[in-house]
């Protein structure tokens, strides 16, 4: 039926069964409204693959259109829509497989309760004298059974063992004590074995056919879609997280090394400025000295000049000093000098 819809919609349209007044206010559905269900577009629907199963979960509440699929695929937004859809997608099949996973737990401690088999009760008096004639007419017929054989008497021996399986089997039904329902129901149960994909009760150690016939089964394969679907989500995820992981610290390295060089470039342009610096203050004090030099000898220079003129045309008011000074000091020494050389005269 829905096959039949969905190809009369490619053919005829949605709008098919509107009339021309409906048709007026009709708006052609688009991939990214709400009426159309995402699971659809990105991957797959869980509705879908559990129809007519013990897992079945209804019509779809959304639409499912391929020719809205197909928009999308062609879409330019389809890179930037993909992960939210698988998101949402990841997000309920995981709270399915949550309720299958606790089924399989419950099941699972079903199958473990471990039905310890009881003891066999004790033969009554009664039933163990039984059993003792029974074992005695069993060995005599079997002795007897013995000799006719050597005897060559063939069909008076068969008849001997025929008489031997019916005391045989009178023993059987003697020895054999009466079981609980109860402890055969679990001990049926025993021998079943579940199935840690969908949750499922299987024959152990049943035939291939039906083993086979499970495995390609609708539920199967569909639990099998769902869980494989969030391993490869997941997957992604942290494979995204892992790149985004490394791009941040590449982003820092690359942050780093960028101001390291910025530190060293700003640290060069430092040491250049402040060499220039000293080297220009050096400079400065070179000059200085250099001109404090030149005022110094050239201030040496120009008094040594006045001196040796001042000297030489007897202005040297120094000199005309020390001179008269010698003078004033002359003749006192002189007369000393010559009244120790020859006497005084007198007048």
């Amino acid at each position: 039926m829905d096959a039949q819809r969905a190809l009369l919609d490619e053919l005829m349209g949605t709008a098919r069964n509107l009339t021309e007044e409906e048709k007026k206010g009709y708006r052609e559905l688009r991939w990214d409204d709400k009426e159309v269900c995402a699971f659809y577009m990105v991957r797959f629907c869980p509705h879908d693959l559990f129809v007519n199963t013990r897992s079945d979960l209804g019509l779809c509440p959304r639409v499912h259109d391929p020719k809205l699929k197909e928009s999308f695929e062609k879409s330019s937004r389809h890179d930037a829509y993909v992960p939210k859809f698988e998101a949402e997608l990841a997000k309920f099949c995981e709270k399915l497989v949550m309720d299958l996973d606790r089924r399989v737990r419950r099941g699972r401690e079903r199958l473990a309760q471990e039905v310890e088999p009881a003891p066999p009760a004790p033969l009554s008096a009664e039933k163990s004298e039984q059993l003792s004639v029974l074992e005695e007419k069993i060995k005599s017929l079997l002795e007897q059974v013995e000799s006719l054989g050597e005897a060559g008497k063939v069909d008076e021996a068969e008849a001997l063992m025929r008489k031997v399986e019916a005391l045989n089997a009178e023993k059987t039904v003697l020895t054999q004590q009466p079981q609980n329902d109860k402890v055969l129901m679990l001990a049926q149960e025993k021998k079943m074995a579940l199935c840690e994909v969908c949750g499922s009760f299987l024959v152990a150690n049943d035939a291939a056919e039906r083993t086979q016939s499970h495995v390609t089964g609708k539920q199967h394969i569909g639990y099998g879609m769902v869980r494989d679907f969030i391993s490869e989500f997941k997957e992604a995820k942290e494979k995204a997280r892992e790149e985004e992981k490394l791009a941040r610290e590449k982003e820092a390295e690359e942050r780093r090394k960028q101001k390291e060089k910025e530190y060293e470039s700003r640290r060069s342009r430092s040491d250049s400025g402040d060499r220039d610096k000293f080297r220009d203050r050096d400079k400065d004090s070179d000059r200085y000295r250099d001109r404090e030099r030149s005022r110094e000898w050239s201030g040496r220079g120009s008094r040594d000049g006045e001196r040796e003129w001042r000297y030489k045309n007897g202005r040297d008011g120094g000199r005309d000093r020390h001179h008269n000074r010698s003078r004033s000091r002359s003749p006192g020494r002189h007369s000393h000098r010559r009244s120790s050389r020859s006497p005084v005269r007198r007048y």
